[in-house]
């Protein structure tokens, strides 16, 4: 079984990733959508947080060598970025999406060491605005950022257009084809679920759902 179709799998299995698509979700932006991704919870399984943070750390080896430390975005990245730092014995930062208006006005936290080179660990990727706002804050700050490495993408065409502006390359573990098919596997969906919910992601990521 490939890396994405395990994630993919493990993903389903607690739950951080459901799928309905006869009873659709509403996401904050008021997109209506079969599916709906919350990584945070794999944060309570110890054994599937171990397989991601596993997968994370050789998805920099592979993508990314050469990487002095690790950057999670606030919040839902930090916690895979502290796991992913001990699996490969790194330095770890994090990056809130903007400065704190008290204290010492910090957007990042950990050291700041200029012409460092870092990856930045992200929970999964819409539009990839708040990796963005990341990758930006360290550039700033003087680091050299290498990459960007999610659990999950959607695969939309905004996002790898938006990376390609910034000229910044990114990779992720699992994305919406395999969660599918993983699905689909594991009886979640049935056959005949599947053109309504290829037709919903085409529409997703050539723009046309408001």
């Amino acid at each position: 079984m490939s890396l994405e179709n395990k994630i993919a799998k493990s993903l389903l299995e607690v739950g951080a990733v459901a799928l309905k698509p006869n009873d659709l979700f509403t996401w904050a932006s008021g997109i209506k959508s079969p599916i709906y991704c919350d990584n945070r919870i794999t944060m309570s399984s110890p054994t599937i947080r171990k397989e991601i943070a596993q997968g994370l750390a050789q998805a920099i080896e592979k993508n990314f060598p050469g990487t002095e430390a690790i950057a999670g975005t606030a919040t839902a990245g930090i916690p895979h970025a502290a796991w992913v730092s001990d699996v490969l014995e790194l330095p770890m930062l994090y990056v809130r999406s903007k400065a704190k208006e008290h204290g010492r006005g910090n957007q990042i936290e950990g050291k700041i060491v200029a012409g460092q080179k870092v990856v930045v660990i992200e929970d999964l990727i819409s539009t990839g605005n708040s990796s963005l706002v990341a990758v930006e804050a360290l550039r700033k700050a003087g680091f050299v950022v290498l990459g960007v490495v999610s659990i999950f993408t959607y695969g939309l065409s905004k996002a790898e257009q938006a990376f390609e502006e910034a000229d910044i390359s990114f990779v992720s573990l699992t994305n919406y084809d395999a969660l599918t098919n993983a699905a689909r596997e594991a009886g979640t969906i049935k056959d005949e679920d599947l053109p309504s919910l290829s037709k919903w992601h085409n529409d997703l990521k050539e723009g046309l759902l408001k």
